[in-house]
């Protein structure tokens, strides 16, 4: 099976019986190599000893007053906001564990980043084995920022920083201003006959997704979903892309991101939506739960619909924390 996501960190841990990823020095250590918390070259000797320390003993304790007596204001900070996360992660078995503690308890003071990066770790886990491109590449809108475009009359979705970074480094083709054509389009879009180049960078998350005409790419987001779904909450549900909401008695929805989530409960409410608006929804998704025993009562046997949206200046910024959060599953004895 062709290795993919290195980045995740997942060779950087390992799994405990149940499935789960544990925290292991190594994962904390890679933490600590962010730029972020590297003291500079100007960095108080508080801050060298205390990154030298944590080098040597990434679990070590640290005190409120070893923080307190950086310097440097931004590094105190940083250190606060590092330290408190990897607490986190230690006082739970599992990273699966930490990323639930996180998302039921709060995620106030923890950056999206962090956020980001466990879910990378976790899908990666999650979709061990996994051999279909098109889902691979569609999970990366979990724990990625994506840029929508319209290109030859379909909707593409290319990972927003390095769309970003491209045309910082080089500036827009006058070419491709002057024929009004995206940044988006410029990149190899995800098809039958290139997938088998995905393997390959798959780190580099320079593939472009046909998400508005190619089904195999809605498809592969539902298969991403529910591995998601499975391998965190234990229940098994079944998820299927739709056209439309055409259910006139919808008990439960999830928005998939923020705009989504802010459209769906307007028209929860019965409360008018802007045409430009509803044209920001970009997919919509059926979920059912298949043992009706894990279903909350108030929605039994009936679907969950799913929303994901781009916001006005089309970015899609999906939370995949919502999908925990927001599901109407009766939770069992596990985490």
């Amino acid at each position: 099976m062709p290795e993919f996501w290195v980045s995740s960190g997942h060779h950087l841990t390992r799994r405990d019986a149940g499935g789960g990823l544990v925290v292991t020095d190594e994962l904390l250590l890679a933490y600590l190599a962010r730029p972020e918390l590297v003291p500079p070259a100007d960095a108080c000797p508080a801050e060298r000893a205390l990154h030298a320390a944590l080098l040597g003993d990434p679990r070590r304790p640290v005190t409120a007053a070893e923080v307190a007596a950086l310097a440097d204001a931004d590094a105190r900070e940083n250190w606060g906001v590092i330290l408190a996360f990897r607490d986190r992660l230690l006082a739970a078995p599992t990273v699966e564990a930490a990323y639930l503690d996180l998302v039921r308890r709060g995620t106030a003071g923890t950056p999206p980043l962090f956020l980001n990066q466990l879910v990378h770790l976790i899908l990666r886990n999650a979709l061990d084995g996994c051999d279909a491109p098109h889902t691979l590449r569609a999970a990366e809108l979990f724990f990625r920022p994506q840029r929508a475009a319209v290109s030859d009359g379909a909707l593409l979705l290319a990972d927003a920083e390095l769309v970003d970074e491209a045309e910082g480094a080089r500036g827009r083709s006058p070419l491709v201003a002057m024929l009004g054509r995206e940044p988006v389009s410029e990149l190899d879009v995800l098809t039958s006959d290139n997938a088998w180049t995905y393997w390959s960078r798959s780190d580099a998350f320079s593939m472009a997704l046909n998400l508005g005409a190619d089904p195999r790419s809605r498809e592969g987001l539902a298969r991403a979903i529910e591995a998601f779904v499975h391998h965190l909450l234990a229940v098994e549900v079944a998820v299927a892309p739709i056209p439309a909401i055409e259910d006139r008695d919808w008990r439960w929805f999830v928005g998939l991101d923020a705009e989504a989530t802010r459209i769906g409960n307007a028209l929860w409410r019965g409360e008018p939506v802007e045409a430009a608006a509803g044209e920001r929804v970009i997919a919509l998704f059926r979920l059912t739960i298949r043992d009706p025993a894990r279903a909350d009562p108030r929605v039994g046997d009936r679907p969950v619909y799913l929303m994901l949206a781009m916001n006005p200046d089309r970015i899609v910024t999906m939370k995949p924390q919502n999908l925990i959060a927001g599901l109407p599953v009766v939770a069992t004895g596990g985490a």
